[in-house]
């Protein structure tokens, strides 16, 4: 199931052979700086199990990306509701989220893929607004959410409720928004 494209890349649901690719982004220690865990193969597979069927069943998740030049894989980027985060975001606010393999990092194909995903979210799907949140300070994540036209929510830090006391400097997080009609005044 394709969901969207851009010029170097489709976003879709993710395939058999991505599998493989679940786990290294799941389990490397770069990729994952700003996560508490690392997957190991039992629980990324659960984790590639679980996305895959959200979308087939909902049109709504982490999308695989692939690269039209070669057909590989290179990660995700996709829309999905945040029924885990209130009272910081309300329930069925969609967030927009990304996660590539370091290899891909600096290509600028999060900031391509999450742009067609703002215009699917807002032209196809109707949304109102689509939300970002990260660890305060993940510049590489961040950093995207300005370039896609997101903004930081005035008042908006949390500390996020599945970050273990264990992890303090994991906790804190800033949140991004982008509503309908600012995407649309940027088109």
């Amino acid at each position: 199931m394709i969901i969207t494209e851009t010029d170097r890349l489709i976003i879709r649901n993710w395939r058999e052979a991505d599998r493989e690719l679940a786990y290294e982004i799941n389990s490397d220690e770069a990729v994952m700086e700003f996560f508490p865990f690392r997957r190991n193969r039992e629980e990324a597979n659960a984790f590639f199990e679980r996305v895959q069927s959200m979308i087939a069943e909902t049109g709504l998740g982490f999308y695989a990306l692939e690269l039209k030049a070669s057909g590989e894989a290179l990660g995700f980027c996709g829309l999905a509701q945040t029924n885990h985060l209130e009272p910081f975001v309300p329930a069925g606010t969609v967030e927009i989220g990304w996660r590539l393999a370091a290899r891909y990092w600096g290509k600028g194909f999060v900031s391509e893929a999450a742009r067609a995903l703002l215009a699917y979210g807002f032209e196809t799907l109707a949304l109102d607004q689509i939300v970002s949140f990260a660890v305060h300070n993940n510049i590489r994540s961040t950093s995207v959410m300005e370039r896609i036209g997101m903004h930081r929510v005035e008042g908006g830090d949390f500390d996020h409720p599945g970050v273990p006391d264990t992890y303090p400097h994991l906790q804190r997080h800033v949140l991004y928004r982008l509503t309908a009609a600012e995407w649309r005044a940027l088109q």
